[in-house]
């Protein structure tokens, strides 16, 4: 029988670059994964949803081509084919999840298909067989958890109600459709189906979208949204669900939202089924709790990705993936969270790293707080996407670059240099003196530092 340096059971991205990485570092490894490579990010999460929200902004900028002069198109006849968004989605999915299978055969690593018992800590059973190994990667991710909604149950079974694995396999578009919720998934389809032209609703009991963020980008987005069409719903308690739709309890008066549809992003459960004889340690939520090593309670056995309930992050698991690896073959690893960014894919982009203004403050800084308007940005300009600014938050004692926070187009591939800088501890006048190419975005990065040292030059 094979023993193996580390067996890791899950082959998302939490997973499959643990797998990798230990495989590079000279790990023999194995890995257990009951369906796809890639996990929910890859098959049903990130990547088909990012695709498909890539059609629909062409789509968009399709329908504004006269105001760039392009002329002589029948827009009248422009439509989406819902079936080849789809068949293209699942293109690029296969693409990637055969990818990640050559990777594996280059890196020699051992796959395993089929549902992971965990036996004890050096010891899993899949197919009948028992795997023998030195170390354990838990990288079981989580699934939706559904609340005690009168109805839910019985909408979902019945297929009106789903989550974003069932929205991903939907045959045909709905005229009208519900989303409850409002973090990063609920705001993305969101975005998605209103931009495809579809009555789009979106249903949460808090005051406002994306409670966890940077409170005057949240607000931005939330007032960019409304312009753009989509029907919100703050503050709308859930009372019950039923054929004709979903009854909600706003400001004390009970109103039923019908849709054709409804989309539920309301909470999130790991997946332990198999782990029950390890007897690890669980958080407050109900997720493994790790150190900054990605070590459980447990000594030899790490968890990694969602089932850890950190950020349910597919670029956070792969960081995590590659610190457990380094730590399991002796290289010295830690993840320091608050260099962690996260991003939401709407219509305009939302990204953040580190801290905001009055997560600083409570923390004790004394802040500095500039901001720079897309509006006075030459290609925001010429792009017609003004909508939006780069939020600076630094120490005033040095100038060290605390947080940053960018709504606007290409936000998520702008807070990389803010994650960089902040990862040198570099100070707002490292950023400013960084030439950018202009015209570009991330000119506005440089601006916002020039505004902690004195004044931007183009407001």
């Amino acid at each position: 029988m094979t023993k193996y340096d580390v067996v890791i059971i899950g082959g998302g991205p939490g997973g499959y670059v643990t797998a990798i990485k230990a495989a590079q570092l000279g790990a023999k490894v194995g890995l257990i994964e009951r369906e796809k490579l890639g996990g929910v990010c890859l098959n049903w999460g990130c990547i088909p949803t990012k695709t498909l929200m890539i059609s629909a902004k062409r789509y968009r900028d399709l329908l504004k081509s006269e105001d760039f002069g392009i002329t002589g198109l029948d827009l009248s006849k422009a439509k989406l084919d819902w079936d080849k968004l789809i068949e293209r989605k699942d293109l690029v999915v296969n693409k990637l999840v055969s990818g990640i299978n050559i990777l594996f055969k280059k890196n020699i690593i051992d796959l395993f298909h089929g549902e992971a018992r965990v036996i004890d800590k050096n010891h899993v059973e899949v197919n009948e067989e028992i795997i023998e190994f030195s170390n354990l990667v838990l990288a079981t991710g989580a699934r939706s958890k559904h609340p005690d909604i009168p109805g839910l149950k019985e909408s979902l079974k019945s297929g009106k109600s789903m989550d974003s694995k069932g929205a991903l396999e939907m045959k045909e578009l709905p005229k009208k459709i519900i989303i409850l919720g409002n973090g990063t998934y609920a705001l993305e389809f969101a975005t998605l189906y209103n931009t495809l032209g579809l009555e789009t609703h979106l249903v949460f009991e808090s005051d406002h979208i994306l409670p966890y963020a940077e409170s005057e980008m949240a607000l931005t987005l939330e007032r960019q949204l409304k312009k753009e069409g989509l029907n919100i719903h703050a503050n709308a308690k859930l009372n019950k669900i039923s054929d004709h739709g979903i009854w909600v309890n706003i400001k004390g008066e009970e109103k039923l939202l019908e849709g054709d549809k409804n989309i539920i992003f309301l909470d999130l459960m790991p997946n332990l089924e198999g782990l029950e004889k390890l007897n690890l340690k669980l958080n407050s939520k109900g997720f493994i709790e790790t150190n900054e090593k990605m070590e459980t309670n447990i000594p030899g056995v790490y968890a990694v990705g969602d089932v850890n309930g950190k950020y349910p992050l597919a670029h956070l698991a792969y960081a995590e993936g590659i610190v457990a690896a380094e730590n399991i073959m002796k290289v010295e690893s830690k993840l320091n969270y608050n260099m962690v960014p996260t991003a939401v894919y709407s219509f305009p982009e939302l990204a953040s790293v580190g801290l905001t203004e009055e997560e600083a403050r409570d923390k004790g800084h004394d802040v500095i707080v500039s901001k720079f308007p897309f509006s006075a940005n030459g290609m925001a300009i010429a792009r017609d996407e003004t909508v939006g600014f780069v939020k600076i938050i630094a120490d005033r004692q040095y100038g060290e670059v605390i947080g940053v926070h960018i709504i606007g187009s290409d936000a998520a591939n702008m807070i990389s240099k803010a994650v960089l800088i902040m990862q040198l501890e570099g100070t707002v006048y490292d950023l400013a003196k960084t030439i950018h190419p202009h015209p570009t975005f991330s000119e506005a990065l440089a601006e916002a530092a020039y505004g902690a040292i004195d004044k931007p030059l183009h407001i």
